[in-house]
């Protein structure tokens, strides 16, 4: 079965929800197994060797793989499903369409070797540290220039030759129907030339996989959904192309205290029913290492928010910080001492109604409503 006819899943041998680094791992295993310096002269090999070779260049690259998973091997055909592109998928230019309709008159030039993927890298961090911002160095695997044949693709001391089956042009041509359609050749895949002996340490790709290890700042304020971009960071280009971008996901953890709408910090917080009823003060530590001080009105509600103007967090590229915001809970005494008791029950011997407005309206509605 050829590679268009099977899953690329399957291909590799994991699951359609696994990550890229299982990916890469399983690509990595069965690329070593078939690879035809392992197998010299065994053709079934080399055509496994180029089917998995072929599913790992797809899942690897974020926009290829969505694209897959929403369409399948008709993402790559000629013109995707229904003869239409795809927002977002990185499958040719609006000129490749219209020269694979029209042929030369817009242009026939040499396709030119697209720019490495864009990679991504999810990032966790802490609330303070997404407070104060910080610097952090990330790891990661991705395919970079090689170093031996510097990007080329070509064993060092060679070259490259013009391509026999496009004659150097970079683009074959068919008839079909009443139109002649070029489409990039199938051999040099629309560069015009071919190597003459691919480089032994990246076999002709001109990259490599290597760890790298990149310097991160993260800025003041990010929220979890953050995007920050490190240009030219991202997959290497074939044959000397430009790197793609790495785009870091920021991931804020969930804090013990606080919780966080935008630029504001909401913290819960149980008060007695005492201060509830009298008033009083509460302290509310802030995330620079100082305190905030809240005052509680006599005659505070469960449900109230009372707020601290910028106390919250810092406002992401701008000036200030939010709020901070105390919603009050007023917490009902579960545990009473002898005494306590005595003093809850002579306070309810002297209530008239007119210390909870609300309990009492209640009452009265139902009184009207039920004729009591």
């Amino acid at each position: 079965m050829s590679t268009t006819e099977t899953d690329l899943y399957e291909l590799l041998g994991v699951s359609r929800d696994a990550d890229g680094a299982t990916i890469k791992s399983a690509y990595r295993k069965l690329a070593m197994k078939h690879h035809p310096d392992r197998n010299p002269g065994c053709t079934e090999s080399e055509g496994k060797f180029k089917a998995v070779s072929a599913a790992y260049e797809v899942l690897k690259d974020p926009q290829k793989r969505a694209a897959y998973d929403r369409f399948g091997h008709a993402a790559f055909q000629q013109g995707g499903p229904g003869g239409g592109g795809h927002p977002g998928a990185d499958f040719g230019d609006i000129g490749d369409i219209f020269e694979t309709i029209f042929g030369s008159a817009f242009g026939g030039m040499r396709q030119n070797a697209r720019r490495g993927a864009d990679l991504r890298y999810d990032l966790e961090i802490t609330l303070e540290e997404a407070f104060h911002g910080k610097s952090t160095t990330i790891e990661i695997e991705v395919s970079q220039q090689c170093e031996v044949c510097t990007g080329t693709g070509a064993e060092p001391g060679t070259g490259t030759r013009a391509c026999n089956v496009c004659a150097g042009y970079g683009k074959v041509r068919a008839q079909q129907g009443l139109f002649v359609v070029e489409r990039p050749c199938p051999n040099c895949h629309g560069r015009g030339e071919v190597i003459e002996t691919p480089c032994h340490n990246c076999r002709g790709d001109g990259r490599v996989d290597a760890p790298q290890s990149l310097s991160v700042d993260i800025p003041p304020g990010v929220d979890t959904g953050t995007r920050i971009r490190l240009s030219g960071k991202g997959e290497a280009g074939p044959r000397g192309a430009p790197s793609g971008d790495l785009y870091i996901f920021i991931h804020v953890r969930q804090h013990a205290v606080f919780a966080r709408e935008g630029s504001n910090l909401i913290a819960r917080v149980p008060i007695s029913f005492t201060t509830a009823a009298l008033g009083g003060k509460i302290e509310i530590p802030d995330l620079d290492g100082s305190s905030n001080t809240v005052d509680i009105p006599a005659g505070i509600q469960s449900g109230k928010q009372l707020r601290r103007r910028g106390a919250g967090m810092p406002v992401l590229q701008g000036r200030g910080r939010g709020d901070l915001v105390a919603e009050i809970t007023v917490e009902t005494p579960t545990k009473l001492s002898k005494k306590q008791r005595e003093i809850l029950e002579e306070f309810r011997e002297t209530e008239t109604g007119e210390e909870c407005p609300e309990s009492r309206g209640f009452f009265d509605r139902i009184k009207d409503a039920f004729g009591g």
